[in-house]
């Protein structure tokens, strides 16, 4: 069995956090107009925008049209913050499973 090599740097970023600290002030609209434009409510995006909710694919797709950069970004985003949290969350039954290789 190999040893997970040791990770460095920041836990990967929510997209909300990303949202909220860096692509809202690019924008400078308030929340409302935004969530109007991505046609979603107020709530859900302040949800997402407190982390409380995660991006889901049709999430991903519509702040990736807004956005311009696609929805990929943001289903990334998501897939490393959750992978992330798990992994902390399961290590103990994690390190239980053993690691088969095939022959």
């Amino acid at each position: 069995m190999t040893e997970t090599p040791l990770r460095r740097g920041l836990a990967p970023l929510h997209p909300g956090a990303l949202l909220r600290e860096d692509v809202l002030p690019a924008l400078d609209r308030p929340v409302t107009d935004v969530a109007k434009l991505l046609r979603v409510s107020r709530q859900t995006l302040h949800a997402l925008l407190r982390e409380e909710q995660p991006v889901t694919p049709a999430m991903a797709l519509r702040l990736g049209k807004l956005c311009g950069n696609g929805p990929e970004l943001w289903l990334n985003l998501q897939a490393k913050h959750d992978l992330e949290r798990l992994g902390r969350e399961m290590a103990a039954d994690l390190a239980e499973i053993p690691t088969l290789n095939a022959a």
